[in-house]
Order: structure tokens, then C-alpha cells, then sequence
């Protein structure tokens, strides 16, 4: 008897099917952000990050053209399994010319889809609201200045109508998420001011309808970034009633939020008043701060819930971290193996046998079984997924990833 075999038997006397929870997992799309192959430094090569944004490190190998990140993005996605998506953000457009923001086209991410075409993706997309003059001052679509909100509200649209053009062409709705830098380094004198003329800003970007076979909408709150300390416009508050009132969904970044609330808790309410919610995982350490993905109890937690929730058809998932002071595509491949990982954990455990325990107040066994699990072989099952997924197992990617460091990221210059 194999490893896997005798990890299916093990999992068999608790009631736990181990190929059903292979077969869900291979369906299970987790979108890959392409912004830790470059640092969030995109193709327009204008402006350094603001907006309470920093990518530390100077690891070398960075991309710093279509081709290189395209490149570093099948790398990485051979040496993962599951069902993959790339997210992209508006700074990503693959055009030989100078195009602002607010004048982006569907013709200038043709690259991106003909990329998704041949590997079989959805993609996903974000406007992208810093790291521009027209930010300076901290707020964009809650701004005071009619022309600077002008130009957010037109770049928002322009972004939603790629969106939407990126569903039509892969016949896979792509998610668009709204995340703004909005707020306030001092106490403000006015909150509801600005978050009126948001409220305005949305309204209109909104009013634009598409078919939502192409496209889903979101909004994504923070509780505070660099620079916003005291009042960050685009509160969950906000957000979660706003996106309530327009049937859009809330998007929620785990390292959005105060350290003593957890994502996961809130992953259950949301689902009863939504039919869908999206997520941004990531690692905060003391801050928002974006660290690589890690199995960390968070991580299994927020899996735990979308799976014993039935959900991982209604929770849109994504990563979103950023590091460069390690190699790049290995930090890719880290976070995204976790996020299947604890997927994979999440199926292996008998969620109704403990909800039958808890529903008969029978806490010492809910604890005795938790407990148990902890040394249960899910690596072994998490091997025979990779097998079948044909991506190296175990250990074996890192030297895929150590070869093309040396023969690729380090001739860059």
C-alpha cells in the first residue's frame, strides 16, 4: 500500500471520501495576481508606488517587460496545480504607445487575452487608482476637485468595459474590483463629505450596465493604509453597504482589517445576504503589509469556512501579496500552493460530524477530533493531487525555480 492509499483509509474511518475531495479541489479557481512579478511597477514607467503601497526588496530577476512577466507567470503556474486565473491591474496594458488611464481601450489588452486563450484562464481586473500625479493629494474618487474625480470616474468605466470584454472573449466572468487610496493622515474636519461625493463617483461609474456573463463587479474596503491613518474613505462600512444596496459584491482583503478581527468570521454573515463575495488573501504581519502567503492558521480558517459554507462556487478567490526581497516567481508559487493547500485540508475534515457535535453541545469531542486532525496525512493526499495535476511534489519545484532563476531572472539587467 502507497502513501496516498493509506492516507485514504486513515481519512475513510472518519467519514472523509479523499478522491471526492481531489476531484472538488481540481475545480476550484484561484486567481494569481501578476503583480508580484514586478513590484506593481506595470508598463507605463511614470510614476513610483503611493497610495500607502511599498513592495521592499531589490531581490534581482524583476520583470520589466510584457514578455518577461508573461514568461514568469507560465513558470510559476507549471509548477502549481488547480484551476488558475491571472488577475491583472490597468498598469499592465500591452501597447507601444503612451495611453493614460482614463483613455485605456479593450485593443491594448489584446495580448493578455490571446495569453489566456492559449493556456485555457480566465482573467480578472482591477482599475488602478495610485501610483499617479492624479493621486498626489490622497483622494481620487472622493476628491474635492471636479476634474480629478472626472478623470477617476472615466478610468474606472474604461476599466469595466475591458472587464467586460475580457469575459466575452474567454467566456469566464472576469471579476472587477474597485480598491481606492482615499483618506486622511489627520483627523478630517468632514467624513461624510467624502464619502458622499464616492458614493456619487460609484453611482455613475455603475450606471454603465453589462451583461453579468462577463463581467462581476466589487468593491474592496481597508482600515487604514500609510499616510490615511486617520480616516480611510472607502470603509468596509461604506462598502458593504453600498455594494448590499447596487447588487455588487464585497470584496474582502484579509489584510485589510484591524489584527483582532479575522476574514474568515466574516466569510459566514456575508454568504447569508450575498450570493457571492470575493476575496483577497494575503498575510498582514502587524499591518497591512503583504507578505507572502504562508499555511497559517488565517489561511486555513478562511478555507475552512467557504468549504463547511458549501461556497467555493460563490467565493471568488484571489491572492494579492507582493515581495521582493525573495525570488519572485517562488513567492508566486508558495502563496498559491498554500491557498490550495489549506483548500485541501478544508475538504479532508468532517465538517458535519463536528457540526453534529457542536449542534449536541458536545465541545470535548469537537476539540479531541480538531486535534487529531492536526497529525491526519493531508500531505500525503496533497502529493497524489500534485501527481495527478502533473506539477512537481513536494520539494521538487524548488529546484525548477532555482534553475530558472539562474538561467533566465539572473540575465536580467
Amino acid at each position: 500500500m502507497n502513501r496516498y492509499e493509506s492516507a485514504r483509509e486513515q481519512y475513510r474511518a472518519i467519514g472523509v471520501d479523499t478522491e471526492k475531495a481531489l476531484e472538488t479541489l481540481a475545480g476550484a479557481a484561484v486567481s494569481i495576481h501578476c503583480w508580484q512579478g514586478d513590484d506593481i511597477n506595470g508598463f507605463e514607467n511614470t510614476s513610483s508606488l503611493s497610495g500607502g503601497i511599498q513592495v521592499t526588496g531589490n531581490y534581482p530577476g524583476k520583470a520589466q517587460t510584457p514578455e518577461q512577466l508573461m514568461a514568469d507567470l507560465d513558470k510559476a503556474m507549471s509548477l502549481i496545480p488547480g484551476k488558475h486565473r491571472i488577475n491583472l491591474h490597468a498598469i499592465y496594458p500591452v501597447t507601444g504607445e503612451k495611453v493614460e488611464r482614463d483613455k485605456l481601450e479593450p485593443r491594448h489588452f489584446e495580448a493578455w487575452v490571446a495569453f489566456a486563450k492559449e493556456r485555457g484562464i480566465g482573467l480578472d481586473f482591477n482599475p488602478t487608482l495610485f501610483a499617479h500625479p492624479m493621486a498626489d493629494t490622497g483622494l481620487t474618487l472622493s476628491s474635492p476637485d471636479d476634474n480629478v474625480r472626472r478623470f477617476w470616474i472615466d478610468h474606472c468605466k474604461a476599466t469595466r468595459k475591458i472587464a467586460a470584454y475580457f469575459g466575452r472573449e474567454l467566456g469566464s466572468p472576469c471579476l472587477h474590483n474597485i480598491w481606492i487610496p482615499d483618506g486622511f493622515k489627520e483627523i478630517p474636519a468632514d467624513r461624510i463629505g467624502p464619502r458622499r461625493r464616492l458614493k456619487q463617483s460609484l453611482d455613475e461609474i455603475f450606471s454603465v450596465k453589462y451583461d453579468p456573463a462577463y463581467i462581476v463587479d466589487s468593491v474592496e474596503s481597508k482600515v487604514f493604509g500609510i499616510g490615511v491613518e486617520a480616516c480611510t474613505v472607502g470603509s468596509h462600512e461604506f462598502y458593504m453597504n453600498y455594494a448590499a444596496k447596487n447588487n455588487l459584491l464585497c470584496l474582502l482583503d484579509n489584510g485589510h482589517f484591524h489584527p483582532t478581527e479575522a476574514v474568515s468570521d466574516k466569510i459566514p454573515s456575508m454568504l447569508l445576504f450575498a450570493d457571492q463575495i470575493a476575496l483577497h488573501v494575503t498575510r498582514p504581519m502587524r499591518w497591512d503589509s503583504d507578505h507572502v502567503v504562508l499555511l497559517d492558521d488565517e489561511l486555513k480558517n478562511i478555507a475552512a469556512e467557504i468549504v463547511r459554507c458549501d461556497a467555493l462556487e460563490r467565493v471568488l478567490i484571489g491572492l494579492d501579496y507582493f515581495d521582493a526581497s525573495v525570488n519572485r516567481v517562488a513567492a508566486w508559487v508558495v502563496g498559491t500552493r498554500n491557498m490550495y493547500k489549506a483548500l485541501l485540508d478544508a475538504l479532508l475534515t468532517p465538517h458535519q460530524a463536528l457540526v453534529s457535535m457542536q449542534d449536541r453541545w458536545d465541545f470535548t469531542h469537537i476539540m479531541a477530533l480538531r486535534e487529531e486532525l492536526k497529525t491526519f496525512p493531508m500531505g500525503d493526499v496533497w502529493d497524489e493531487f500534485c501527481r495527478r495535476q502533473n506539477v512537481p511534489v513536494g520539494m521538487d519545484w524548488i529546484s525548477e525555480t532555482d534553475a530558472y532563476e539562474k538561467n533566465v531572472l539572473s540575465q536580467r539587467t
